[in-house]
């Protein structure tokens, strides 16, 4: 499982349930990221998006707590269980989680990859993302050359959880292979 987000230098990522940024790069990047994959959020992080609707050319799913709670061209979940017993149908790999900041902090751990477009720009934030750089368990991987748009300096990292990736290889010869911690990879 992987997630994506855009953050403020502070780590904000929303304000009246509205995206803190809207960089066309970004928004791109975003679309890369997730277009054929499985996308899963909040039902506020649902209402936030063009006209509130489930992004067009992926599998969306929604994590609410309202009972009987329907949406047109989306999976809704009442619960992580409920949500567990979905992602069962789809490769880890291409699982997204997008929003908001609830739905970030409780699956945060349970990804192996984290996205995300680091915005150097403090605007004012009611919902926030976790300080990854501060997580023990999480490292940068990758980052991108400094960018800039309408004046706002940003770059794309990848974070690796440094457990997930060593618990789990998921593409070997055809066949998902779990390792046990401390073993290493066969000989």
């Amino acid at each position: 499982m992987n997630l994506s987000v855009a953050v403020s230098a502070d780590w904000g990522i929303g304000f009246e349930n509205e995206l803190l940024f809207r960089i066309s790069e970004d928004l791109r990047h975003f679309r890369t990221l997730t277009l054929g994959k499985v996308i899963v959020m909040g039902h506020n992080t649902l209402k936030s998006l063009p006209g509130g609707k489930p992004l067009p050319g992926r599998t969306n799913i929604v994590l609410s707590r309202q009972e009987g709670l329907k949406i047109p061209d989306a999976i809704v979940c009442n619960s992580l269980t409920a949500l567990d017993e979905n992602l069962q149908n789809y490769s880890p790999e291409n699982i997204f989680i997008i929003g908001g900041e609830e739905i970030y902090a409780q699956l945060l751990n349970r990804c192996r990859y984290a996205y995300i477009t680091k915005v150097d720009a403090c605007p004012p934030a009611d919902a926030f993302f976790p300080n990854i750089d501060e997580m023990e368990d999480w490292r940068l991987a990758e980052e991108s050359s400094e960018k800039f748009s309408n004046g706002i300096s940003y770059k794309f990292c990848k974070y690796k959880h440094a457990k997930r990736a060593l618990d789990t290889v998921d593409v070997l010869r055809g066949a998902t292979l779990r390792l046990e911690a401390g073993y290493g990879f066969p000989g």
